[in-house]
């Protein structure tokens, strides 16, 4: 069978069947292409987008997620192959230029000022822009929804472009730019160029192809000031709005951490490793005010000399959790999204620095990563394990998790996860002797 007849065989609803047929009829791939793409599952949808709809209106609950969910399935299963097609090569790549250019424009912030509609002539003048130009662009956000269009040549914000009038939330777009779109661009001919292995290295990667650099990408985050701050920009929106593993109900942190031990306050109840501008802890201190023990950010010297205006019980010193871990005997090490960031043989050196510093029968190590279920995957969580990919890392399935810390000499005592899409905490001890 030719691989046009194989493809004439699929059905609309994705599945095979020896006559190829739906409903009694044989489709072509031209008739396919223009057909909905899983017609079988559009009834359903409607339904539950019904169902979901109303109970947001009703109760505003966390049903807005799981509408959310299944409006998306609904637009993929309605989407005819064709227009597949033509989203993903002609409007993912046209609107995110379209947004890039318009941060470097600061078109949002002239867009917004008083909150009401523009003309495209009135926003020229104030962007310093052709007017012929911007007028193209902002049909374009109007048209993918970033912006709203109010009449000819005239528009007005929504919260997608208000929140890109703050540098937080917009320097997303030149980061990805800049330091990782041309690597994913780049995977499939080093993959081509790597017989198709699973990328496990990081000093040979598609990053490296992509930008043309004999260095890896933390590598140009240590030596790029403008990288850094964008990324620590990035990496604490990509928190915002989602559960946290020390908001109650996540995981119980008086009962795992403080109940049956004699912490004092000067003892040290966690280690935050590789923290950054010590998010995580200010939250942690934000939502536990009253938990004994000292709480230690750690990260490179030229990460935590920027580091400003955390609570007095945080303590900021530098370190390479490559070397030697300084503090010893600790109740809890904590790392978030770290060891997503490296392969296999160099999570092992990062491990066996934390192992040799905890204390057994006491020390916890607490991962916070995502851990991707065997089946429906959040694409969030997908999407990052391609973007990681492209460094020669990724993204874990639990048998990965446990295989990658068992080795390293630590038992999985428990997985805690709150939601679908939302990172795990993997809580670890050290294996019996």
């Amino acid at each position: 069978m030719t691989r046009e007849e194989t493809a004439a065989n699929v059905t609309a609803n994705g599945h095979s069947h020896g006559n190829g047929s739906v409903d009694g009829s044989r489709l072509s791939v031209e008739e396919l292409a223009v057909r909905p793409n899983l017609p079988a599952q559009i009834p359903a949808l409607l339904e539950e987008v019904a169902s979901s709809g109303k109970e947001y209106l009703d109760e505003d609950s966390p049903t807005r997620l799981k509408l959310l969910e299944t409006a998306r399935s609904l637009v993929y299963a309605l989407e005819t192959p064709r227009e597949a097609i033509i989203r993903h090569c002609w409007s993912e790549t046209t609107t995110y230029a379209a947004i890039e250019t318009a941060v470097r424009l600061n078109l949002f912030a002239a867009l917004d000022i008083d909150g009401q509609p523009k003309l495209v002539a009135e926003l020229a003048t104030a962007t310093g822009s052709d007017p012929a130009l911007l007028g193209r662009l902002m049909k374009h956000l109007a048209a993918m929804g970033v912006i709203t269009e109010t009449g000819p040549d005239e528009y007005q914000s929504t919260g997608f472009s208000k929140v890109l009038t703050v540098e937080k939330y917009s320097d997303a777009f030149p980061l990805m730019t800049s330091r990782f779109t041309m690597g994913i661009l780049a995977l499939p001919a080093f993959l081509e160029k790597t017989k198709y292995r699973n990328p496990t290295s990081a000093t040979n990667t598609a990053f490296q192809l992509g930008y043309n650099t004999d260095m890896g990408f933390f590598g140009h985050v240590q030596r790029e000031p403008v990288t850094a701050k964008r990324f620590n920009n990035h990496m604490g929106v990509y928190a915002q709005g989602r559960e946290r593993w020390m908001d109650p109900g996540f995981y119980p942190v008086h009962e795992q951490l403080i109940d049956g031990t004699s912490i004092g306050d000067q003892d040290v109840l966690l280690v935050d490793v590789g923290g950054s501008f010590g998010h995580d802890l200010s939250d942690f201190r934000r939502k536990w005010p009253d938990v004994p023990g000292r709480l230690v950010l750690q990260d490179l010297p030229e990460v935590v000399k920027s580091v400003k205006d955390l609570h007095p019980s945080i303590d900021v010193t530098s370190h390479d959790f490559f070397t030697e871990q300084p503090i010893k005997g600790a109740r809890a090490y904590y790392m978030h999204s770290v060891l997503h960031d490296w392969p296999d043989d160099l999570c092992a050196k990062i491990l066996a620095n934390l192992v040799a510093a905890m204390k057994p029968g006491y020390s916890k190590l607490l991962v916070n990563e995502n851990v991707i279920p065997d089946t429906g995957a959040y694409w969030e969580a997908t999407s990052l394990d391609l973007i990681m990919m492209q460094l020669g890392s990724g993204e874990r399935t639990e048998l990965c998790w446990r295989a990658l810390l068992e080795a390293a000499g630590l038992n999985i005592t428990n997985i805690w996860t709150a939601q679908r899409g939302v990172e795990s905490l993997i809580e670890c001890e050290l294996a019996e002797a």
